[in-house]
């Protein structure tokens, strides 16, 4: 279902979802979400994070007694209703966050919909021999405790059910705080899905006021027998050091390199448009750009032609001080540079207007030419800038690339027509993704083949997870019997 949203009307629907987190009282019918409401609560949001993990423990008994093809029923619920919604919960998640970009938000959760595994994912293994038969199945944890972002929330929401239900979990979120609403307006879809396919009411489960307490709760709760966090380096840190069976997907700073074999205009484009992709909030973007300098300047006119502007190395320098603030850490009292969150995910020309320049409506991107060393190439900013560096050669565009990514081991991309080359940048930067001659989002199966997850784990070695990521195995051993040949 197609919306044409104004900003009055996204604002409603933020509105009613925040009065339905915080009360009793239901959606007036006059309100424009009361067609999606029908004047009812939210299902499976509570008070409190312990009531949470009971709805989901029941939740999971139910589904463990359920059939797989009925599993695979509710995930054809869900699908549905992230297609039917996704114009929705993009609209809420830019409002309530303000970053992003709706259009670009509703593809990202049609991709959802349509690429994340389901039941198929989950194969069982067979070995027989002299000895005998054995059976690996893969089977679910019980109940998963999920920590998601404000960049992508409602799609990790949505893309982590799918993938959990399909494992034969149930789950119990505890959402990032700035994105509260979008998140659990996901929530409720899922139960929706859940429900109108014929199992429990309740099979995922979130909090009304998440916070690093609700978090704490989850990690130490007997019932929960494994975190997955997508998120900062600290809540992977902190959920890592829980003591449990973790997963964690943490952050990125994806670089491009750009040799002299590349079809220049072409990888222009492409690093634009992924680049630009919701204001650069996946983490899998491309951050910055090492390029080798016979071909920069035909790469520059490239991005100009595909919607960037070129700022100066001046103006650069007074746009950092505005995108990057100083942190003081309360514990060390050492003081880093931290990203403005009144910054990230903006849009390019709003960022613009902060240095005085007003922009044509066409502008979609911010490129600038600075030196290895310049803040924009060290620090993931999370929003349409892209900091250009020239290189005397592929070698040390390489070399830069590497360090640019800072050992996360998250994502590079590259645009090149040499298969060396492409070899040596893969094997040197060792990311769980490598993009080749295209946006970066084809590494997350938009414009390229392969499923789609928003939980991208890189320090827990899962890679792109999906159904079978949030399994364990147990074995089944028929000695000396059952095999016929």
């Amino acid at each position: 279902m197609a919306i044409n949203w104004t900003d009055a009307q996204i604002e409603q629907v933020v509105n009613a979802v925040i009065k339905e987190l915080g009360t009793e009282k239901r959606v007036e019918k006059d309100n424009y979400c009361s067609k999606f409401y029908e004047g009812r609560k939210l299902i499976g949001i509570y008070d409190d994070m312990n009531d949470a993990i009971s709805a989901a423990e029941q939740g999971y008994k139910a589904i463990r007694s359920m059939r797989v093809e009925e599993r695979e029923k509710i995930i054809t619920e869900i699908r549905e209703l992230c297609r039917k919604e996704a114009t929705i919960m993009a609209g809420l998640g830019v409002s309530e966050t303000k970053m992003g970009n709706v259009a670009h938000k509703t593809a990202k959760h049609v991709l959802v919909a349509d690429k994340t595994p389901g039941t198929q994912d989950i194969v069982s293994q067979v070995k027989t021999g002299d000895y005998g038969l054995t059976l690996t199945e893969m089977a679910p944890f019980g109940v998963v405790g999920s920590i998601t972002p404000s960049t992508n929330p409602s799609e990790t929401v949505i893309c982590n059910s799918i993938g959990m239900i399909a494992a034969g979990n149930g789950v119990v979120f505890n959402p990032h705080p700035n994105a509260i609403a979008t998140s659990n307006y996901a929530v409720d879809l899922v139960n929706r899905a859940c429900k109108k396919a014929g199992g429990p009411e309740v099979l995922v489960a979130s909090v009304v006021k998440p916070t690093l307490d609700t978090a704490q709760t989850m990690y130490k709760h007997p019932s929960i027998r494994l975190l997955v966090c997508t998120g900062g380096p600290g809540v992977v840190k902190s959920v890592l050091s829980s003591g449990k069976k973790a997963i964690g997907a943490g952050a990125g700073n994806p670089p491009v390199v750009v040799d002299e074999t590349a079809d220049v205009v072409k990888a222009g484009k492409d690093i634009i448009d992924g680049c630009t992709f919701d204001n650069n909030l996946p983490c899998i973007a491309e951050k910055e750009v090492f390029a080798v300098n016979s071909i920069a300047d035909e790469l520059i006119r490239s991005m100009l032609n595909s919607g960037a502007y070129k700022i100066t190395l001046e103006q650069a320098e007074e746009l950092s001080k505005m995108v990057l603030v100083d942190t003081k850490n309360p514990k060390t009292g050492i003081i880093k540079k931290t990203v403005s969150r009144d910054c990230v995910g903006r849009d390019a020309k709003v960022l613009l207007s902060k240095i005085g320049v007003k922009a044509p409506e066409s502008v979609r991107c911010i490129i600038c030419e600075t030196d290895f060393e310049h803040p924009f190439v060290q620090h993931e900013l999370m929003m349409p800038i892209l900091p250009i560096v020239r290189c005397k050669n592929v070698d040390e565009a390489i070399d830069l690339a590497v360090k640019a990514e800072h050992g996360n081991r998250h994502t590079a991309h590259m645009h090149s027509k040499n298969i060396d080359n492409l070899t040596r940048f893969a094997r040197a930067v060792e990311t769980t993704i490598f993009v080749k001659n295209a946006p970066s989002y084809a590494g997350i199966g938009f414009g390229g083949e392969g499923h789609t997850t928003f939980t991208i784990a890189g320090p827990t070695g899962e890679g792109l997870t999906s159904a079978r990521s949030f399994t364990r195995y147990r074995r089944c051993v028929m000695s000396d019997n059952f095999r016929i040949i």
